[in-house]
């Protein structure tokens, strides 16, 4: 079992641990943030009361293996980002989908909004599987287009209604 707490920045050496390299945070967290992350960026980023970051804790070890976070948009939609199961051994177990699940009980019951979306680049195709068995579909409106290293990445936008 898992459960999402409230992030504190006491954990940010955990999360920082994770990312590993430039195209990891691209993947992590889209642009927002610059290589390496540090815990500058992520007390700037707590700091903003639109954004509600949780750390994703093992009940049964009490050990922090992921993060994730939601960001209110406006009073009826909110954007869910940031998602990772930082440790390998919890990859692949279907726990990426458990957490957008509690995000999205959160985002519903408790901040009250109609709808959520979520961006994924167009590569990551088991995130993608995971976000659709949640109930979300791609926007196919709404494309996002990312440089690193020369490459780009294309994100995806995918919906869900209350």
């Amino acid at each position: 079992m898992i459960q999402l707490i409230p992030f504190q920045i006491s954990d940010a050496d955990q999360l920082i641990s994770w990312i590993g390299s430039e195209e990891m945070l691209l993947q992590f967290s889209g642009p927002a943030f610059t290589f390496p992350l540090d815990e500058k960026q992520l007390r700037i980023n707590s700091e903003d009361k639109k954004r509600f970051s949780y750390k994703v804790v093992d009940l049964s070890t009490n050990a922090m293996i992921g993060y994730s976070e939601i960001y209110l948009l406006d009073k009826s939609s909110v954007l869910l980002g940031r998602i990772i199961i930082g440790d390998p051994e919890y990859r692949g177990k279907g726990l990426g989908q458990k957490i957008v699940e509690l995000l999205l009980k959160i985002s519903f019951d408790q901040l009250k909004v109609e709808k959520a979306e979520l961006n994924v680049f167009d590569w990551n195709i088991n995130a993608i599987r995971c976000y659709e068995k949640a109930g979300f579909v791609i926007n196919p409106s709404t494309t996002y287009k990312r440089e690193i290293k020369g490459e780009t990445w294309t994100a995806l936008n995918m919906v869900i209604e209350k």
